[in-house]
């Protein structure tokens, strides 16, 4: 009975996977089994993967886990790999994930946002091959970007190969804010891009190993396994919420030009049904909009200004993508008359590791405009787009 579902299962995604897409259509790489399963023959797999790693046979069918699928077209799953948020994506930002066991397949779940972030030796032994399929949002600083170059330089020491199921990117449309620093870099900032990049992790992995990004130079074995249907300027709304905090088209939207809030005194709404399209905080003497963080489990147990009332500006009904004013006018109710920022700046070197350089920073304490601070890095964002073309999958 397996056999024969795991037949009827390959035959039904193949063909979903081979049909014409449209505008409205967008194939996965995960849905193109025809492509992956050959790379997997009598090969050990893990996968890096959490709760946006399903597929789905056509649109009248509940979404499958990759993990499932591929168990039930006979492929040799030995363990899992969990980013920050975990395997089943119900952790808070930041969280501590553990290790653990799967409770539908047994298998092992090796954390990748705990002791390590980075696969180990031994955690990959007995492992031939490595599959990434999860679903970015298309940030620097949103982690699953660098959990991707990190399992890549993991392969390439230990001589295994890595297939990365490529997706569309929410903000694959446009390159906006500094590029990162290497000075700076962190798990928050790995890759040497602009805050928003445009590119596919597919496209990333690609550059990566083509520009030398991994430690010692050091290349992936990689394959990429491209989407169907899409182009950089196509609208891609996310079937699942990639993590708690970004619940919605809009929150993810906004992300790149809120995050930047987070080492600072404005909540951008965790605690809230509305996260990342919301900000203020109390006493806030500009705003029309309040709001009161509460503790919410698997989102914000201790949310910033907890069970206190914050004015601001509510963003949901805008078509913000990116817009630097917003942090540079939030800055300026704290700028005294000596010009400095006291009580802005939580943590000044969280803030410049998100930022990927402390030039955001100093340019915003020094009171230069949102347009005069775009200014200062739009040449490093046209260097980067010339060098990003020969990894582009996609049409722009």
């Amino acid at each position: 009975m397996r056999f024969l579902f795991a037949i009827a299962l390959l035959s039904t995604l193949s063909a979903c996977a081979q049909s014409p897409t449209t505008s409205d259509r967008i194939a996965l790489g995960n849905e193109n089994l025809e492509s992956i399963l050959p790379l997997l023959k009598s090969k050990s797999v893990a996968v890096v993967g959490n709760h946006t790693s399903v597929l789905q046979a056509d649109i009248n069918s509940k979404p499958t886990h990759l993990v499932d699928t591929l168990i039930a077209l006979d492929v040799d799953i030995i363990k899992a790999f969990a980013p920050e948020h975990g395997f089943r994506g119900k952790e808070a930002n930041g969280a501590h994930i553990i290790d653990g066991v799967d409770s539908k397949t047994g298998l092992p779940i090796l954390s990748l946002h705990g002791k390590h972030r980075k696969p180990s030796k031994e955690s990959l032994e007995g492992v031939d091959i490595i599959i990434y399929d999860i679903q970015d949002v298309g940030a620097r600083f949103y982690t699953y970007l660098s959990t991707l170059l990190l399992v890549m330089e993991a392969a390439a020491e230990n001589d295994m190969e890595v297939i990365v199921l490529d997706r569309p990117n929410p903000h694959g449309h446009h390159v906006r804010g500094p590029m990162l620093n290497p000075d700076y870099s962190s798990f928050v900032g790995l890759a040497p891009v602009p805050v928003i990049h445009g590119m596919t992790l597919g496209e990333i992995a690609l550059m990566a190993n083509g520009e030398g990004w991994l430690k010692n130079d050091i290349k992936a074995n990689l394959y990429v396994i491209k989407c169907e249907g899409y182009t950089h300027s196509t609208s891609y709304s996310l079937p699942i919420a990639p993590s708690p905090n970004l619940p919605s088209d809009k929150s993810i939207a906004l992300y790149p030009s809120l995050c930047f809030f987070e080492p600072t005194i404005v909540s951008i709404g965790r605690g809230t049904p509305t996260p990342f399209e919301i900000a203020g905080y109390p006493l806030n003497p500009t705003g029309d909009y309040t709001f009161t963080p509460v503790p919410t489990p698997g989102a914000a147990p201790n949310p910033k200004h907890k069970n206190q009332l914050c004015r601001g500006e509510n963003f949901s009904c805008s078509n913000i993508t990116w817009d630097l004013s917003i942090l540079v006018r939030y800055a300026n109710t704290f700028r005294h008359n000596n010009g400095t920022l006291d009580g802005f700046f939580t943590s000044t070197s969280f803030f410049d590791k998100l930022a990927g350089t402390n030039t955001l920073r100093l340019s915003i304490e020094k009171g230069l405009r949102a347009e005069e601070i775009e200014e200062l890095w739009q040449q490093d964002i046209e260097d980067f787009k010339t060098a990003r073309t020969p990894y582009l999958l996609y049409p722009l």
